[in-house]
């Protein structure tokens, strides 16, 4: 079955690796505030989800995306008893809502370039840890449980958003982690209650 999962991770990995040896579709689709405040070139809050910096940061995404997103979209589906746009919703819409806090920041600043699919990535991820807090992830080959593993990602997100440096886009990670629990939580209210239990019961 293609899912939307599956359709996006083929979609953007095409465009991905084309955009390693074109540099004009990688400039054309890349998160360049700039362009947005002086070209309305509102696309790129987006297209700049569908390409990246290379195999690796291609990888790691579309293999998150893959193990936790078909998850995701089944509970949406199922659980929830939403059409398959919602949940496609959830994706693109943290994607275009965690580059918003760079775009205000960085509108004046020609230097600056963003790109990559984190942030939605992160709103499937958390939204998956809402619903599963104690699930065991593979962080680096480390198995860490899911709700130790936001805190740990949320406190490095927001400590590394304010030191800077490193040329990752940390409020993109920390807004689309954001979004998918609290736009989970708006479809469905009781996710909360599930999670306090899931909480009070821990597995490893």
């Amino acid at each position: 079955m293609f899912t939307i999962t599956l359709s996006i991770i083929v979609l953007t990995s095409l465009i991905s690796v084309t955009a390693f040896n074109n540099p004009k579709i990688m400039d054309d689709l890349i998160f360049w505030p700039p362009a947005i405040s002086m070209r309305h070139q509102y696309y790129r809050f987006f297209t700049c989800a569908l390409v990246h910096a290379d195999i690796l940061h291609l990888a790691f995404n579309m293999i998150t995306l893959y193990f936790f997103g078909k998850v995701m979209e089944a509970y949406y589906m199922g659980v929830l008893g939403l059409p398959h746009f919602w949940y496609f919703i959830l994706y693109a819409g943290a994607v275009v809502v965690a580059n918003i806090p760079t775009y205000l920041k960085r509108k004046d600043d020609y230097s600056y370039r963003s790109l990559g699919a984190s942030g939605g990535v992160c709103a499937v991820l958390f939204s998956f840890i809402l619903l599963r807090p104690w699930t065991i992830i593979q962080v680096f080959v480390v198995p860490v449980p899911a709700i130790i593993y936001a805190f740990l990602f949320l406190g490095y997100s927001i400590y590394m958003s304010k030191k800077g440096g490193d040329n990752v886009n940390h409020d993109a990670h920390l807004w689309g982690a954001l979004f998918g629990v609290i736009f989970t939580i708006a479809l469905r209210p009781s996710v909360v209650s599930t999670f306090i239990n899931e909480l009070s019961h821990p597995r490893f």
